[in-house]
């Protein structure tokens, strides 16, 4: 389980006294801690692995935009702290895919849903959300099922 793995990891990283990976952790933890509050007022449960793998898609999403943006303000710095940041998240989200396997999973979403048109994108993209959860660039894929349907 995810959390078991980030438990671990904050320890070790106690253990070693590295400040950035404690840091960054600690961020993760609280990210999944505010939604598991957001989720317990609907019900008593906690997000699962599936919301803990898109709580850090989205963190290494936000990372991605604030590298870009400080390397076009020349803060070098604060561009490398963030790719640091992203390598740590990283570590917890299983093997990307490259832009093969994203054409091929997105060809077999088409063909699975029998999608014959844009109207069909939502379909498509809920299909590989529930099926490629933290494994692929959601905004590629659907670039890609937008063209192989137009």
């Amino acid at each position: 389980m995810l959390r078991d793995k980030f438990n671990t990891a904050m320890k070790e990283a106690m253990r070693s006294k590295d400040r950035r990976r404690l840091a960054t952790i600690r961020l993760i933890m609280a990210a999944v801690k505010d939604r598991d509050i957001s989720v317990r007022t609907e019900s008593d449960s906690k997000v699962g692995d599936p919301e803990i793998l898109e709580i850090l898609s989205k963190m290494v999403k936000q990372r991605n935009d604030s590298v870009k943006a400080y390397d076009e303000a020349g803060r070098d710095e604060l561009a490398q702290q963030e790719r640091d940041e992203i390598e740590i998240i990283k570590e917890f989200l299983p093997k990307q895919l490259d832009d093969g396997e994203i054409e091929a999973a997105v060809k077999g979403a088409i063909e699975h849903t029998s999608a014959s048109g844009l109207k069909d994108i939502g379909r498509i993209m809920a299909r590989l959300k529930g099926e490629y959860s933290g494994q692929m660039d959601f905004a590629k894929a659907s670039a890609m099922a937008k063209n192989l349907l137009s």
